[in-house]
């Protein structure tokens, strides 16, 4: 399995199931993409503002919504294997990514598996464990929020360092080795929790290079 990052920025994803599970994908896509659910029953809890269509679609009726909707990705989350199945077989025929949340699916080749994820923007980490744990990945993600945090304003940082330094007379491999500094010292990362510009300043003293003041 290779891990791949995919912009559903303006593409429709199409959820089967209104359960918890169901819940928790829609929170997920609905952030980005035009996320729908249809189910016959919800649950209690929040789906980031997806759309939900109460409906109870039989096979016939799954194919219908993955035809009408021409989504980017299927998720099936239904409580019925042979559902789920049906959404798998639709959207892999409408040429759609898939998700299969229960467990018969979460190994099937080309299921594409949503990640536990830590977003910091620009930055976006995720780990996986193939389905064989949810409670590793969930803890996973919690250690790389806290020995992370930050990770969004060092990217803004160091990209900023990167174009300055390109007008400097140094190396490309200097370039890098710099970059490289700044990202590796500790006094950096707590530096940012005091602000950016203080950030900047700790990292020019790291390398020993005036930084201009670009904020």
């Amino acid at each position: 399995m290779i891990p791949l990052l995919h912009d559903f920025t303006g593409e429709t994803v199409l959820i089967f199931g209104g359960g918890p599970v169901g819940a928790r994908k829609a929170r997920r896509f609905a952030a980005e993409a035009d996320a729908i659910v249809v189910s016959p029953d919800f649950a209690d809890r929040a789906f980031g503002g997806a759309e939900r269509v109460r409906e109870a679609p039989d096979a016939a009726g799954v194919r219908e919504w993955v035809d009408r909707t021409d989504p980017a990705l299927v998720v099936a989350a239904t409580d019925d294997a042979e559902l789920n199945a049906a959404a798998e077989a639709a959207a892999r025929e409408a040429g759609a990514l898939v998700n299969r949340a229960d467990d018969h699916g979460e190994q099937d080749a080309g299921n594409v598996v949503v990640p536990a994820t830590v977003r910091d923007d620009p930055v976006v980490m995720a780990v996986a464990t193939g389905g064989r744990s949810p409670a590793l990945s969930k803890y996973l993600r919690e250690a790389f929020e806290e020995q992370f945090a930050g990770a969004g304003a060092m990217a803004e940082l160091t990209g900023d360092l990167r174009e300055e330094l390109k007008s400097a007379d140094m190396t490309a491999a200097e370039r890098r080795d710099a970059v490289r500094t700044v990202v590796r010292t500790r006094e950096v990362w707590k530096a940012l929790d005091s602000g950016r510009s203080n950030a900047r300043q700790v990292a020019a003293d790291v390398i020993g290079y005036q930084m201009g003041d670009t904020s």
